[in-house]
């Protein structure tokens, strides 16, 4: 798959993948004004134009870049795991199916999804993904 930023520096190339997932943690609302709908890519993401990407160490087992020139999110990276997650807008293809939410308990009654997925609460998650003895920020 391909995409790119808004302005055009950071090019995005990735394996084929139709399935995104939400999460609904403070951090991703905070960070884009609403859920992270994002593709796991898996560690095989190329970023071409890397001298616009500009990271962010979000928590102690993840970090976050996005363009800087356009401010585009370009992904949400696993640390321990070299996995990224791309936000979904960023490739050029809409042939996506919503496929999981995690952080379900901190999702806010405002806005709700009408697909049925399966869903983890944030002690969930970090018992699945995070490294033991870390901090509960995403």
């Amino acid at each position: 798959m391909k995409g790119q930023c808004l302005c055009g520096a950071v090019a995005v190339t990735s394996p084929k993948a139709r399935e995104i997932g939400a999460c609904h943690c403070g951090f991703c609302r905070r960070w884009g004004g609403g859920p992270l709908l994002a593709v796991h890519c898996g560690p095989a993401v190329e970023f071409q134009g890397g001298e616009h990407v500009s990271v962010f160490a979000s928590s102690q087992w993840a970090e976050r870049a996005f363009c800087s020139k356009c401010g585009t999110h370009l992904y949400y990276k696993l640390l321990a795991t070299g996995e990224y997650f791309v936000p979904a807008g960023v490739f050029d293809s809409t042939d996506f199916e919503l496929a999981s939410q995690i952080y379900i308990d901190k999702k806010p009654s405002y806005y709700s999804f009408a697909n049925q997925t399966p869903m983890l609460t944030e002690q969930q998650v970090i018992e699945q993904y995070a490294p033991p003895g870390t901090e509960t920020a995403a």
